[in-house]
């Protein structure tokens, strides 16, 4: 090959690489929303029967109010057990939220049993709604954003179709994390996490079986 068929190939794979390198810079931050939207799931609501509130920051509790007081539900149920950040229990302290901002006490439960992941909330939930009389048919979960699409699947998983359940993603403006998750440290960590997370919960609740679900369950975390 001649210098000039040399030069030619150089040429080539240049103007390639420029192109791929436009190509890049002009889709990297629509690949990066697909990355993180991908993970939030949110309903449009209708009135249900019980607003599950999963534990978390203030935040979840003051939008899960918001969203009682909009009139999409009769019943606010709160889970979590202790909180090492707030030195309370998430229950009783998403109660004292509610009964200050005119939540009636008839319409706040709580669960304070000690919950090791999602799953185990979702748990908490279908034995309290086996305890009570009064028929639950809907449900309203609420979390953060980025957190939905697992939510939704281990309470889909654990109630199957029995129950009509809605996805209530508490906004980002009211939300610590922000839908440009790769801006911010708390952001990223989270997305990181539920991907793995979502591995875990497809390991550990849908193929695992005897001694390796059993290991798998010793790892459980939020």
């Amino acid at each position: 090959m001649d210098s000039k068929s040399h030069q030619s190939v150089r040429t080539y794979f240049l103007i390639i690489g420029v192109l791929m390198s436009v190509v890049l810079y002009l889709t990297y931050e629509r690949i990066l929303f697909l990355v993180g939207d991908f993970l939030v799931v949110k309903d449009d609501l209708e009135p249900a029967d019980l607003i599950h509130v999963i534990a978390g920051d203030d935040h979840r509790t003051d939008y899960a109010i918001h969203v009682y007081n909009q009139g999409y539900g009769r019943l606010l149920f709160f889970t979590g057990g202790w909180c090492t950040n707030h030195h309370s229990y998430h229950g009783e302290r998403g109660r004292e939220a509610a009964l200050e901002r005119g939540v009636p006490p008839e319409a706040v439960s709580v669960d304070e049993s000690q919950v090791s992941s999602t799953f185990s909330e979702a748990l908490r939930l279908k034995e309290f709604i086996g305890k009570i009389d009064e028929p639950i048919r809907s449900i309203i979960v609420l979390s953060d954003p980025h957190h939905m699409r697992r939510t939704r699947w281990a309470y889909k998983k654990v109630f199957g179709e029995q129950i009509k359940i809605a996805m209530a993603a508490v906004p980002f403006e009211l939300s610590p994390y922000k839908r440009q998750w790769w801006e911010d440290e708390g952001s990223r960590r989270m997305v990181r996490e539920e991907y793995i997370k979502m591995l875990y919960y497809y390991a550990r609740y849908q193929f695992s079986k005897g001694r390796l679900k059993e290991w798998l369950a010793s790892l459980d975390r939020e």
